[in-house]
């Protein structure tokens, strides 16, 4: 059918109420049973698709022992931009399930995982960067730095580490979105099905954020304080939070990006997944040992800021056209 915009309200249903993206999940097709299709779709593209294809792509750039290396997990012998890239290679797989459920077989936009707008607010994707990665990396960072000076060492090879950045931006952008297309777009608007009350809706992706997640080298390191505060306090529940608050998951996005990029271009933790899993990225700087507890700690301090930029510094855009599929 065709799309009809109206400006800054919802189509029908909810006349006189400003849309939000979370909303948007009762556009098109919404049955519940949509949203399980949905999710067997999403993951058998992501892990079997892709469990299948990203081997054989190894082994046409690399041969047998680059196919060898991939089937143990053993991205490390891949070489640190190769490794980087089979590594987080399977997100292009998750980002082509979670377009085909959205489009196929709720039959909506996939814009609509972001924003109920007839248009992605790039400016506030931006803002949320900024917010976050100014007290982060500054706090959690350079705060680290101060304190802990004997367990960094800065990477020398410049050119490895130039040539790197722009695969580093590509891949590490296509990673967090689409976590964030999924964790906050997708589960957030599935469980809106079943309840819409945002108690609800905060705690269901935090803890399925933070479950799986718990396999990563820094959640054995850390144990519970770094599970609680850098897995479902802060990315799981602040930023559903802020998104359920903005109506749309663009702040999410543009905070997601910040979180992962610095710790792949700026400062990488040895042997941690933010780092890549089993590769290290040439960061500039490494850090030989992960400090759980200050990490946690500077979360207290690091989220006020990042809510004061977002709301004080930076003004929460009012909603505009929106898109209804009737």
């Amino acid at each position: 059918m065709r799309i009809k915009a109206t400006q800054g309200k919802q189509g029908s249903g909810a006349e006189g109420k400003d849309a939000t993206y979370v909303e948007a999940a009762g556009w098109g097709k919404y049955r519940w049973w949509r949203y399980v299709l949905g999710l067997v779709i999403i993951f058998f593209v992501g892990l079997v698709v892709g469990g299948i294809a990203i081997p054989r792509i190894a082994f046409l750039f690399g041969g047998q022992e680059a196919l060898a290396a991939v089937n143990r997990l053993d991205y490390a012998a891949l070489g640190l931009v190769g490794g980087f890239v089979a590594f987080r290679a399977s997100f292009l797989f998750f980002l082509a399930g979670i377009l085909i459920a959205v489009t196929l077989i709720h039959q909506r936009h996939p814009r609509t995982l972001v924003t109920a707008r007839e248009k992605i607010s790039w400016r506030r994707v931006g803002q949320g960067f900024v917010a976050w990665f100014v007290p982060v990396w500054l706090i959690a960072g350079l705060g680290q730095y101060f304190l802990y000076p004997d367990t960094f060492s800065f990477n020398f090879d410049l050119t490895t580490f130039a040539l790197f950045v722009p695969i580093a931006l590509i891949f590490v952008a296509i990673q967090t979105t689409t976590e964030e297309l999924f964790f906050r777009g997708y589960i957030v608007q599935g469980a809106s099905i079943v309840w819409s009350n945002r108690v609800f809706l905060a705690l269901v992706p935090a803890t399925i954020f933070a479950l799986s997640h718990l396999l990563n080298p820094e959640a054995s390191a850390g144990g519970w304080l770094t599970v609680f505060f850098n897995y479902f306090l802060v990315p799981g529940l602040v930023w559903t939070v802020v998104s359920l608050i903005d109506g749309t998951t663009e702040l999410a996005i543009g905070v997601h990006f910040a979180n992962n990029i610095g710790g792949n271009l700026l400062m990488g933790v040895a042997g941690s997944a933010v780092a890549g899993s089993a590769v290290t990225a040439p960061t500039l700087f490494t850090v030989s040992k992960f400090h759980a507890t200050y990490t946690a700690l500077s979360m207290l301090i690091v989220v006020p800021v990042f809510l004061a930029i977002a709301y004080g510094v930076f003004k929460q855009e009012s909603p505009q056209s929106v898109s209804q599929s009737h």
